[in-house]
């Protein structure tokens, strides 16, 4: 099949264009052809007229008898018949070779011969030369007349030949106008007005517009491009519905997901209990898996044993004989390592030796490990009365449901931890409250009875009233102390100055003790914080215990450094100790108590002491961030 020949617009508006192109070409070349002849006829009527003139000159020349002149018009006349009848292209000059202008050239060439012999022949004596040759050139003008109105008459009908020829051009003009605005109509506008039309339909929201393809040149490209644009348009909006119906399918899903997972989140963060956050997350997942019931299953370190915290929609016989599921003995409880979420097909399975969930009438379960940081904690089973199958989208959905939950019970573990850990704390230091108030007490207490009991077997009555009045103050002073404790727990300190504390600390001590004891306070620096002052009192109380205790000295020295950092040091002239000497005995445990306290200041404790020249016990306080150099050192102050 031979293929149509593809005719482009150029190609088109080059075929309409060239008859009239070559039609005016050649009426123009006929113009200019026509116009020489004209122009080169005119010359040579003027070349004519010239040789009218000289004949007569010859017949003048040829009375007066002047040779010379004579014979000068002479030559003049033949060169002007030899430009007649060779033409002269420079001027132009040409004659218009007719019939008859050619004819009557031949005459005036014939009469020039005859008229120039009568010239040359002498004239008889007694003759009239002039009145002769004046008869001969008149009849010779004659002919040159002739010649002449031959040559124009010849112009005449170039001249009519040219008008008619310029009208006709004017004609073809005027058609080959008509015909190019036609054709630019035909093969431009028109299909332009058609693609123009075409877009405003498509415009206006008409897919099914189409150009119709009336040519074979570029229009005819275009509109197939039209067309094949506006029918993939049309084909994109037939599925552009389908398309929105996915989309707002696929948004409505990340919504529900995103609904879930806000509501198990919210359940996270009210949920206070172990207990109370896996019944409502049995209750939330069994709604947003749309299960026939649900079980959630913890699982010990070993992963050996699932223990059931909460179900939901389950039978009492399966919450029973399932309340703890050892590992491999049934479907759940046998999650792989490194699984996900898994669909069971129970009847389809290998046979366990657990089949309540086949009693109960469920066909499927799904299980759900719950994992945090690749360690099993357990997992959330799925029971369904029918068959199903779980999406990627699902299988995800369900998973991080899970996650949140690990990481909830987690929380809750740590939570848990942490109140243990505050308690334990708290009751460490209720005990070190205890030893070193009430316990000092009571232990003053214990002595005063012993003498009590001695003063009662000597029967020193005075003594007695003496220890009868310690024991009153020592009861007393505990009955403070533990009024204390019950509303401040914390031990007397005044504001910002540890001072007063610490004066009143000494002469507890030497009334209990009978010992001296001086206080010595060194530099101004930054006061200590309460809680500091606290812990500080505390150390000093149980560095003086000690030595009370176990030193059998007869002085004792308190020596408080402020700057640049404080200091403070307890010493005593006693019988000391050798390093090492003294072990850990649980009944005194003064030492580790002033060390844990040391230690929650952040602060060092050094104990220092040698057989027979006392004990040093030194507690130095951190430096205080930008209080360097800002204590200005004052002279001492001692105080007895």
């Amino acid at each position: 099949m031979m293929k149509s020949r593809q005719w482009t617009l150029g190609a088109k508006l080059a075929l309409v264009a060239m008859p009239f192109l070559l039609a005016a070409l050649c009426a123009i070349a006929t113009l200019v052809y026509m116009s020489w002849q004209i122009e080169g006829g005119a010359a040579a009527v003027n070349e004519a007229g010239r040789m009218r003139m000289r004949t007569y000159q010859i017949v003048l020349s040829a009375s007066a008898q002047d040779v010379q002149a004579l014979s000068r018009q002479v030559a003049e006349f033949e060169r002007s018949l030899q430009l007649l009848r060779s033409g002269d292209v420079e001027r132009p000059l040409a004659v218009p070779w007719g019939g008859a202008s050619r004819e009557r050239f031949a005459v005036v060439e014939r009469d020039w011969a005859a008229f120039r012999g009568r010239l040359a022949d002498p004239a008889p004596p007694g003759a009239s030369i002039s009145t002769d040759l004046g008869t001969e050139a008149a009849a010779f003008t004659s002919g040159i007349d002739a010649f002449v109105a031959g040559i124009e008459d010849h112009l005449s009908r170039w001249t009519a030949v040219m008008h008619l020829l310029q009208v006709a051009m004017m004609g073809i003009a005027l058609i080959g106008a008509a015909v190019l605005v036609h054709t630019g109509y035909r093969f431009v506008l028109e299909p332009l007005s058609l693609l123009k039309q075409a877009i405003h339909r498509l415009q206006g929201g008409d897919l099914g517009a189409r150009v119709a393809r009336t040519s074979t040149d570029e229009f005819a490209t275009l509109a197939e491009g039209f067309n094949d644009m506006a029918e993939q348009l049309q084909s994109m909006y037939r599925g552009l519905e389908s398309r929105v119906q996915e989309k707002t399918a696929q948004l409505e899903e990340e919504r529900g997901r995103l609904e879930c997972l806000y509501e198990i989140t919210t359940l996270v963060a009210k949920a206070a209990t172990l207990d109370e956050l896996a019944r409502g997350f049995t209750e939330s997942i069994a709604r947003i898996a749309h299960a026939d019931g649900v079980a959630l299953r913890w699982s010990d370190e070993a992963n050996r044993r699932y223990l059931m915290l909460a179900s939901q929609g389950l039978p009492q016989v399966m919450q029973d004989a399932e309340h703890c599921v050892a590992a491999g003995d049934c479907h759940c409880g046998s999650t792989p390592a490194s699984s996900g979420a898994r669909v069971i097909q129970i009847r389809t399975t290998q046979p366990v030796r657990m089949l309540h969930c086949a009693q109960a009438g469920f066909e499927t379960v799904v299980s759900i490990p719950i994992r945090l940081h690749e360690r099993l904690m357990g997992e959330v089973d799925l029971f369904f009365h029918a068959r199903i199958t779980i999406s990627e989208a699902e299988r995800s959905l369900l998973e991080s449901l899970t996650v949140h939950l690990a990481g909830a019970m987690e929380n809750l573990r740590l939570n848990s931890l942490g109140l243990e850990a505050a308690i334990s704390q708290e009751r460490g230091l209720l005990a070190r409250e205890l030893h070193d108030s009430i316990a000092q007490s009571l232990a003053f207490l214990k002595i005063q009875v012993q003498l009590m009991r001695d003063a009662l077997a000597a029967g020193d009555g005075t003594q007695v009233q003496h220890v009868l009045g310690e024991i009153d103050i020592g009861v007393r002073e505990s009955y403070g102390d533990v009024r204390e404790l019950l509303m401040h727990f914390r031990t007397r300190a005044n504001g910002e100055d540890i001072e007063p504390a610490l004066l009143t600390t000494l002469r507890k001590f030497e009334h209990q003790s009978g010992l001296k004891a001086r206080l010595q306070m060194l530099g101004q620096g930054m006061p200590l914080l309460p809680d500091t002052q606290i812990q500080v009192l505390h150390i000093v109380q149980e560095a003086l215990s000690n030595v009370r205790k176990h030193a059998r000295a007869s002085q004792v020295w308190l020596d408080v450094q402020q700057a640049p950092q404080w200091r403070v040091e307890v010493r005593d002239d006693g019988v000391g100790f050798a390093d090492g000497s003294r072990g850990a005995d649980e009944t005194h445990v003064g030492m580790r108590i002033m060390a844990e306290r040391a230690e929650r200041l952040g602060a060092l404790l050094d104990v220092m002491s040698s057989p027979g020249r006392g004990t040093s016990v030194v507690l130095t306080l951190p430096m205080p961030s930008g209080t360097a150099g800002m204590a200005a050192m004052a002279p001492q102050r001692r105080v007895a």
